[in-house]
């Protein structure tokens, strides 16, 4: 049986205007405390973001234990557990004056290709404080195939430290992260991930769930 994933919705968690950010999970969700405290006088705008040291890679945020699966068309039970909980943040470094916190991800949206210029829909939801993190229990998956299966879910997280110069102000320094998409999958342990690479969350839920030295486990 061979991995399948899929994709859930655009999500964002919570947006940290400048300080620190105590994110928790229940429900399903995730909630924020945000607490904006600039350092100074706000920064002109109409500046131009440089953006640089991008990391872009798909994190594992829950997975369920094993289960034995004997007939296809058989309803996955058992309950993804959360691993964690993704967020959005902008951080200034120390004395630099705070830029909008929404523009600033707006503009990381746009750098990474997550929307286009005029896609303001996209940037927006990215940049959305109040959007809830990915629900992870979601009642069970049916599946074709027979087995030992895992579930896994996963989204793709975005960072990057930036620059922000406008006018013969002293330029803005700071670091951007949230996440982009959610998604889901199941493996079965016995079978290989094709293609697979260290990092990839279907292997860090195959080496969470499978026995030691299954197939599946193994990049």
């Amino acid at each position: 049986m061979k991995i399948r994933e899929t994709l859930l919705s655009v999500c964002a968690v919570a947006v940290v205007l400048a300080g620190t950010a105590a994110c928790t999970s229940g429900g399903g969700g995730a909630t924020a405390e945000a607490k904006a405290t600039p350092t100074g006088d706000a920064v002109c705008e109409g500046g131009v973001y440089s953006w640089f040291n991008v990391d872009k890679r798909d994190v594992l945020t829950g997975v369920a234990e094993k289960e034995k699966v004997d007939r296809k068309g058989a309803r996955l039970t058992h309950a993804l557990t959360r691993l964690h909980t993704p967020r959005i943040a902008v951080t200034f470094e120390k004395g630099s004056r705070a830029v909008d916190a929404k523009a600033t991800l707006r503009s990381l949206a746009v750098h990474t290709g997550v929307a286009e210029a005029d896609d303001d829909g996209v940037s927006t939801d990215f940049a959305n404080a109040h959007r809830p993190a990915q629900n992870l229990d979601d009642g069970g998956t049916t599946i074709d195939g027979v087995g030992t299966i895992v579930r896994y879910a996963w989204v793709e997280q975005v960072t990057a430290d930036f620059r922000y110069a406008c006018g013969d102000g002293k330029p803005v320094t700071g670091r951007a992260t949230g996440w982009v998409v959610d998604g889901s999958g199941f493996l079965e342990c016995s079978t290989p991930i094709e293609n697979a690479k260290e990092g990839e969350p279907a292997l860090a839920a195959a080496r969470l769930s499978c026995d030691p030295g299954a197939p599946a486990a193994k990049a």
